[in-house]
């Protein structure tokens, strides 16, 4: 049988992954803070539970998919939270990008309570989410991955077990960094082009098959081109998430100039009302 899936925030990119998980025939429990939010789901089957204490009580896997590392201390601690509230033996995975040190913390408070715990973020944007096609990143104990494998495969084509507890989130501030100055070398890319006289989309055409080939610039930049600034992943969840890997950095004694020479030009367009944005919109820092 199939478990039994509670989720947990259903945002850009939760909503299609807990769509996905519907399509496949789990039943899915959803709870988030704005309801309309899970209207798309639920009309697809959702089952809605009003608090995240009556999700727990209802399911068997409960995936979480939220905001910020203190979104993600609301939903697992506390008299009305996870840890405190699912049943026995129950698997609790969180999909957030967050810090590893609060991973860490949430597998020891679980294990307590004789539950477990898996951090399990996740890369690929609102494309990876919608197609299936998501990194998923994952720490925990290899005997409880290997349980919810089968729920890993409909999210992801790439999952990959890291390590023990925390050892997920450590992966994705790798992936962060990589992206982050990836990001300001395909935007300079791209305004040079434009400044130079070229046809953007050729240019692109030549480059992304070449050594300058990525992700970002073959999915960001036509986005850019068409000048859709919409967020497959929000500027401000982005400065979060390189806030923690420049943190976690100090921690280890580690020095990284590109990341926050990256860092402080996203919190200038965030100052100027691009914080919900797309990362893509990183273009309008040049022009």
């Amino acid at each position: 049988m199939k478990p039994t899936i509670g989720f947990i925030g259903t945002g850009v990119m939760g909503k299609s992954m807990a769509h996905r998980l519907l399509e496949a025939g789990y039943d899915v429990h959803t709870y988030t803070r704005t309801a309309s939010k899970a209207k798309e789901l639920l009309q697809n089957g959702a089952i809605w539970q009003g608090s995240v204490k009556e999700l727990a009580k209802q399911t068997d896997v409960i995936i979480t998919m939220v905001g910020y590392p203190r979104d993600v201390e609301e939903v697992y601690f506390g008299t009305n939270g996870l840890i405190e509230n699912a049943l026995k033996g129950s698997i609790l995975i969180d999909m957030t990008t967050s810090s590893p040190d609060l991973a860490k913390k949430i597998a020891e408070k679980a294990k307590e309570k004789e539950l477990h715990a898996i951090d399990a973020p996740v890369s690929g944007g609102d494309i990876g989410a919608r197609n299936g096609k998501l990194s998923i990143m994952v720490g925990g104990e290899n005997h409880t991955v290997d349980q919810v494998m089968p729920i890993f495969k409909e999210l992801g084509q790439n999952y990959v077990w890291q390590g023990p507890a925390g050892a997920g989130q450590f992966t994705k501030m790798c992936n962060q960094i990589a992206i982050a100055s990836t990001m300001i070398g395909v935007t300079e890319a791209l305004v040079y082009a434009e400044k130079a006289g070229l046809d953007p989309n050729i240019v692109l055409e030549s480059i992304s098959g070449g050594a300058a080939g990525s992700w970002s610039l073959s999915h960001l930049t036509p986005r850019v081109i068409r000048r859709d600034f919409s967020p497959g992943f929000f500027i401000k969840h982005f400065i979060k998430d390189m806030t923690i890997a420049i943190e976690s950095a100090e921690e280890m004694g580690i020095d990284l100039p590109g990341l926050k020479l990256a860092k402080e030009l996203y919190e200038e367009l965030a100052r100027n009302g691009e914080e919900n944005s797309g990362t893509q919109a990183l273009y309008k820092y040049y022009v």
